[in-house]
Parts: structure tokens; sequence; C-alpha cells
């Protein structure tokens, strides 16, 4: 289509980023080309200002802009300013079911992603499993045996019946596999719900079936049986499946909140008695951290030195 020439004439309108963006931005670069970790900690707040030419409320708004994005965390006070942090699962969730919302996924969508990417995370789990997450299996299965004849009870296993997974994902050093699948397992936690006329004898009977493939699962795993284990979870996702669709689930379409994800939270310890999946992370990744207190300023050091001299040239430039 041919440009008139009023329209040529008159200049196009081209929108700037605000200064606040701008300087989020370079705090980005800054986070990358240092080779930042998480817990270290950014400049001071005045440091930034001098560093970036800008006036306490850009820095300020800049920070809060990293903070929501997960990025970092923001403290007060004289030892305070910005931390770096890994973004957390739960706000990667909330801005996936975000986009989410305005798309057509079902059960079905859910389940066939699942099947093709849990048996590969179980079996890749196998060489790496611990006595603590074994235990942590155990525990998990006796919590969500289905006693209870309390509906409200039922369900709530049927949530941390997903704990299982997680268990299992956070043993794959896959981080990429383990990040979607534990994304997929936290969508299943908040999203899928029962119809009210699903009978109780329905739920027992799915929650008995899930105990049961578990135990098979950790048997094998334990027996180190890779390809048992990978066998196990396929049937385990094609039997989940039918159960859930046999009890009119449904996926809850809407936008998850904050207070929906700290509720959820509260519900999974409290049923676990001891929060046993998230424990086992915890413990995973509090080894993590104490491997990177341990040797983080070697490391920084290393990472630092083979920095290339244009890369500090763009760094300083960035600041």
């Amino acid at each position: 289509m041919a440009l008139d020439a009023q329209t040529v004439r008159e200049p196009l309108e081209i929108k700037q980023q605000k200064r606040g963006d701008l300087v989020a931005e370079a705090i980005k670069r800054l986070i990358t080309e240092g080779n930042l970790l998480p817990g270290d900690r950014l400049p001071r707040e005045v440091e930034l200002q001098q560093m970036f030419g800008v006036s306490k409320s850009t820095i300020r708004e800049a920070l809060k802009s990293l903070e929501v994005q997960g990025l970092i965390k923001v403290s007060t006070g004289p030892s305070g300013g910005g931390m770096v942090v890994e973004v957390p699962l739960d706000r990667t969730f909330q801005l996936m079911q975000n986009y989410l919302f305005f798309k057509e996924v079902s059960i079905d969508d859910i389940y066939t992603v699942r099947q093709l990417l849990e048996p590969e995370l179980a079996a890749g789990a196998v060489p790496h499993l611990t006595e603590a997450d074994f235990a942590a299996l155990e525990n998990n299965m006796t919590c969500c045996s289905p006693a209870s004849h309390d509906r409200h009870e039922l369900l709530r296993q049927r949530q941390a019946d997903v704990d299982f997974h997680d268990i299992l994902a956070a043993a794959n050093p896959n981080s990429f596999l383990r990040f979607t699948c534990e994304l997929v397992n936290e969508m299943i936690r908040q999203l899928i719900v029962f119809g009210n006329e699903t009978p109780r004898r329905e739920h027992e009977k799915f929650g008995t079936a899930n105990v049961n493939i578990h135990r098979a699962i950790t048997d094998a795993a334990r027996a180190g049986d890779a390809e048992r284990v990978r066998e196990l979870m396929h049937f385990h996702m094609q039997e989940a499946r039918t159960y859930i669709k046999r009890m009119n689930g449904k996926l809850r379409g809407r936008l998850i909140l904050d207070s929906d994800i700290a509720d959820m939270q509260q519900r999974v310890r409290s049923q676990l008695g001891g929060n046993a999946a998230p424990v086992t992370r915890g413990k995973r990744a509090g080894a993590k951290v104490a491997q990177t207190d341990a040797s983080a300023a070697p490391k920084r050091a290393a990472r630092k030195a083979t920095t290339t001299a244009p890369a500090r040239k763009r760094r300083t430039k960035a600041s």
C-alpha cells in the first residue's frame, strides 16, 4: 500500500522507553555480565545512582520492576538494597496461567504433555535418588493413602499426589525438563477440580490406584531399573487421565492470584504434616546453597578472570 504525501510529511511517533525501564535493563546486563549468583548483592542505591546518573526515584522504580519480575529481592534499612534471587516457580506459573487465560487448554492437552515428559523425567531421576528422596516418597504415599471418608480430605490428598512427581523432578539433573514438569504439576495441583456429583468411591479408587502405581515406581527406582520406571510412569499417566475424565475433572479457568498460591501452599504443607516433598527440594536447594557459599568467591573470581576484555568494556559502558 502506497503512502500518501500527507502521511510522509507527518512525523512518525516513536515511543521511547521510560528511564526506569532503561535502568532496569542496564541492571539486568550488570547481573548477566557480572555473572552474579543468587544471594549476590547489587550495588547500593546511591552507587547505582552515580553509576547510571539518575535520581533515587528512578533507581527505586527500576529495582521494583526487577523485583516484580522475580529477579531480585529488595530490602530496606542501612544494609538494604537489591539481592539477586532465583525466579520462584510459583511466580513463573502465575505468569503462565495469565497467558493461558485466553487460550483453550483441556485436561487432554495437559496429559498429552505429561505422558511425553513424565516417563523421561522419572527415568532420568533414578540414578540420582538419595535415601532422603526415598524417605520422602514413602512419606508421600503414606499421606496420600485414601483412608479418610471426608470428601474434602480426599481432594487434598489428590492434590498432594502431585508432590510425588515433584520429588522425582527435584532429583533429575535436566533443569529444563524439571522446570517444565514442575510447571505442569503446579497447573494440575491448582487448576483441576472435580464435579460435586462425583461419588466419594471414585475419589477413593483414584487415590488407591495412585498409591499402588507410586509404590511400583518407587520399588523399581530403588532397584535401579530406570526402564521399568519409564514404563510404569507411562502407564500411570494413561491411568490418571482416565480417572480424571471419569470423575468429571475440569480446569478452573481463571487468573491465579497471589493469595491462591499462598493458600494452596499452606494446604499442601498441612496435608503432608511434615512437608515431605518440599523438604526434599529444600535439602537439595540447601546443599546447593551451602556449596555456593563455600565456593562462590573462587568461582566468581574465576569467571571474572575469564571475562573477555570487550565484555568488561561493555559493562563499563553500561554503567
